[in-house]
């Protein structure tokens, strides 16, 4: 009777044991079928909980938020012996790159990271990545058992969960019971500004590198900390175009390696496999290529991982759309292709785990006994404290090694800004890398004077080296050179204390000089500047150096609030005792100009490109702190814009540009900073002075060009490149002593994205930003583009009335990590007019 009870007893633990380990699939947690209707965010948050709670194989980690509020998620699965290990394991890892100290485990598990949904409106692969989620941690799936033995697997199932969000809520919105699939249905066209961007309208796929925003500084702060040995980025593409996935299209980066190259075909035959059994169309080796280094293939791939980005077709499809080919294609089928590729490659990591090892630990060892390019130690002058600062922090981000000054050393080394090799003295804030170190790949692709392009039929940006960027002369020097004072960190400007000065002076150089300006005007402090360079206590100030006087301010705790200021965001400070200085004009003179606190207005709404748009408004937010009002380009008639002293029209296609209202603010002593297409809007309308630069030719050329030629149809894409311009580096004459110029020197770096260029201004203007013939410096830009940028207008200033109109021809905020051209920004904001 004992043993027939103890035989019941045990027969109940084994079922109840069976049944606890059941967990339930996302259509069982959900309530409807994948595929059936989109899942808000918080439901996905609410599957992995749950995973998390139901597996003891699993371990999910929240690394941050977005600016909306949501959480970022990444999920841990390993096999039984790995999950209570996972610390030793990311150590090891880290370990193989070389970056903590210690001998490394060579066998231990494979790190492989999946990454879905970074463009909100492309919102297949965050369904998929639940459905991965459960095939990895279900007990009664053998074969994704088997794979854990040997790899570790993190999901972050949603990387732009703001946009995810704005795209669900909108098509939840508007669709019908079942799904309208006409392609011209409303529930096909989504309203401004769409939901492929977060919250302040960025392309958080173009952001690893720079990690201009929140959601990207958290999940690569997470990345660095595991430096995964594969990487796949999820995508959505037009919805007429097949299953993308590697190997990618040239060019390849040149110091991407022949493994990397190889293990992408390795991948890519076993999604095909199941993809040819399925029988769902592919391609590969087209379009997507890894140049670029900000994206979420690059970045992995110059970080030792094997980076990739899949694309399913399948942007603004819903739940069904009509196809081209007059099929339909349904939600579902796109999330079951996502589902394939992602269990494909876990399986193919887990059969060459070892060899992936094995090349990864190599890939960091050549980095730091063998670094790529010419140049062993790059040598970043300190003219511009606060920029070197912002530099040491993306380097920081990055794990770049750096530190300061080499001892009073003088080095030979090529010139960024003159071209030339020539003799420099290193002084003791000077920011010094070495290039032997583990990231010695991506520090060589982030500063490389000029990228190798091996095709120039690229997908993105071709130029983008850091000092140019940050306006911050360069020197690459090809010998190895550690620096003096190895220690990451910034350099702390020297505070005062007790200081009853007549006035303060503070530099305007940087983004940082904008945001302690701002800070003051919030606090009531008015402030000037100068508008000629002036030498006053032993120093030398340059034109728009700003003066806080004593005079205007008269509150006790004028120094204190001063000095808090500037300790707070690391602004440094020279007090004067007198107004009389000893060279140039006195603190009481014309030339000393006081700074109106500018009302500012930003254009929003279907007219405007939102990602043009979104850079202005994040650097008011987020880096200025400095009050921003949107308002729609439709509702610009009701408004009432004597409200406002400065309206900033991003890139855009706005109807009925200028409009007389407009012209009238304008006139009465309004600024408008027109840019990128704004500015071609207003070329060759009355009372504008701007005008498109002509091609001309001579009467021969004209006549040849009118001739017909035999075309190869085969070539017509090359063909078409001879007049591209993706995203290449132009050097501007500057004229530093007009506002706009501020702050800069006579030359400017900027970032070209078209052949746009004008004819100078007459002379009710000013022509600060030209280009000659040779202005050219880095980057693709085809043969007819590189051949009109010459001798013509990119930056100036028009009078017209009382007011002005700033012209900016290309983007000085391109995404957020063009640092020297926010201070040409400011300039405009806060400096012209005034």
């Amino acid at each position: 009777m004992i043993k027939k009870l103890l035989f019941v007893l045990v027969a109940i633990a084994s079922v109840s044991a069976a049944f606890a380990q059941k967990i339930k699939s996302p259509d069982e947690f959900l309530g409807y079928k994948l595929g059936d209707q989109f899942t808000p965010h918080y439901r996905i948050v609410d599957y992995f909980k749950y995973v998390a709670q139901a597996s003891k194989n699993v371990k999910l980690q929240q690394f941050g938020s977005t600016n909306e509020g949501r959480p970022l998620l990444a999920m841990f699965i390993a096999s039984d012996e790995n999950i209570g290990r996972l610390e030793g394991i990311r150590h090891n890892n880290l370990r193989l790159a070389g970056i903590e100290s210690g001998t490394a485990i060579a066998n231990t598990p494979v790190i492989t990271w999946l990454s879905y949904n970074v463009h909100g409106n492309e919102p297949a692969s965050s369904e998929a990545a639940m459905w991965t989620l459960y095939d990895m941690v279900d007990p009664s799936n053998t074969k994704t058992q088997a794979w854990l033995k040997n790899t570790v697997v993190v999901i972050d199932p949603c990387l732009n969960p703001d946009g995810r969000d704005r795209y669900v809520h909108f098509y939840n919105s508007v669709r019908g019971v079942l799904p309208d699939p006409n392609p011209t249905a409303r529930e096909h066209v989504e309203p401004w500004p769409g939901g492929r961007v977060n919250h302040y309208y960025f392309d958080l796929n173009r952001d690893w590198a720079w990690q201009q925003q929140k959601e990207t500084q958290a999940r690569v702060a997470l990345f660095n900390q595991w430096l995964p040995e594969v990487h796949v980025d999820y995508h959505e593409q037009g919805y007429n175009a097949p299953y993308y996935f590697a190997p990618a299209a040239e060019p390849y980066h040149k110091d991407i390696t022949q493994w990397q190259r190889d293990f992408q075909v390795t991948i890519g035959k076993n999604n095909a496999k199941y993809f040819d059994q399925n029988g769902w169309m592919y391609f590969t080796k087209q379009e997507f290529d890894l140049l670029y280094p900000s994206y979420g293939d690059t970045y992995p791939l110059y970080n030792g991982s094997i980076g990739m980005t899949y694309e399913q077709g399948g942007i603004s499809a819903g739940l069904a759309v009509i196809t081209r080919s007059g099929d339909t294609l349904t939600f579902a089928e796109r999330i079951a292709h996502h589902h394939s590729t992602g269990l494909s490659t876990i399986e193919t990591a887990s059969v060459n785990a070892q060899k992936l090892l094995d090349e990864f630990k190599k890939f960091f060892d050549n980095s730091r006994t063998n670094p790529p390019g010419d140049y062993k130690t790059y040598i970043i002058k300190n003219d511009n404290n606060n920029n070197i600062n912002t530099l040491a922090t993306m380097l920081s981000r990055n794990g770049i090694q750096y530190g300061f000054g080499l001892g009073n050393k003088s080095v030979t080394g090529y010139d960024y800004f003159t071209g030339k090799t020539e003799q420099y003295n290193v002084g003791p804030n000077d920011l010094v890398v070495n290039a032997y170190q583990p990231k010695a790949v991506l520090l060589h692709v982030l500063l490389e004077p000029r990228t190798f392009i091996a095709d120039s039929n690229t997908y993105d940006i071709t130029a983008w080296a850091l000092p140019y960027a940050f306006g911050l002369k360069a020197y690459g020097v090809k010998e190895s050179f550690k620096p003096a004072s190895p220690t990451w960190g910034v350099l702390k400007a020297q505070q005062l204390v007790n200081t009853h000065a007549y006035a303060y002076v503070a530099s305007w150089q940087s983004v940082g000089d904008v945001k302690f300006l701002a800070a003051l005007l919030k606090k009531k402090i008015k402030v000037r500047y100068s508008e000629k360079p002036f030498e006053a206590g032993g120093k030398q100030f340059r034109a728009g150096s700003l003066l806080i006087a004593r005079a205007s301010n008269d509150r006790a705790d004028f120094d204190q609030v001063i000095t808090q200021t500037a300790a707070e965001l690391n602004e440094e400070l020279t007090p004067l005792s007198s107004g009389f200085v000893d060279k140039g004009n006195d603190l009481g003179s014309d030339a000393i100009r006081y700074i109106r606190q500018p009302r500012v207005m930003l254009m929003a709404g279907d007219d405007v490109n939102s990602e043009a748009m979104g850079e202005v408004w994040h650097l008011f937010e987020a880096q200025l702190g400095y009050p921003v009002t949107l308002v729609k380009y439709d509702n610009l008639s009701r408004t009432r814009l004597g409200d406002y002293d400065v309206i900033i029209c991003p890139d855009g296609r706005y109807e009925d540009f200028p409009s007389d209202k407009l012209q009238g603010w304008i006139r009465d002593g309004g600024k408008l900073i027109a840019m990128e297409n704004a500015v071609s809007l207003l070329a060759g309308k009355s009372g504008f002075g701007i005008k498109k630069k002509d091609d001309k030719k001579d009467d021969k050329d004209a006549k040849d060009k009118d001739k017909p030629t035999v075309k190869i149809y085969a070539d017509r894409d090359r063909d078409a490149i001879r007049s591209m311009i993706p995203g290449a580096i132009f050097k501007l004459n500057l004229d530093n002593t007009h506002p706009l110029g501020f702050g800069l020197p006579n030359y400017y770096y900027s970032l070209k994205l078209s052949d746009d260029i004008y004819e100078l201004l007459g002379e009710d203007g000013w022509n600060v930003g030209t280009v000659k013939k040779d202005s050219y410096t880095s980057g693709f830009a085809g043969a007819v583009s590189k051949q009109k940028i010459n001798n013509g207008l990119l930056l100036g200033v028009q009078s017209m009335g009382r007011g002005s109109v700033v012209y900016m021809v290309d983007d000085p905020l391109f995404r957020s990590f063009w640092e020297n051209g926010k201070l040409l920004f400011c300039n405009a904001v806060f400096m012209v007019g005034q």
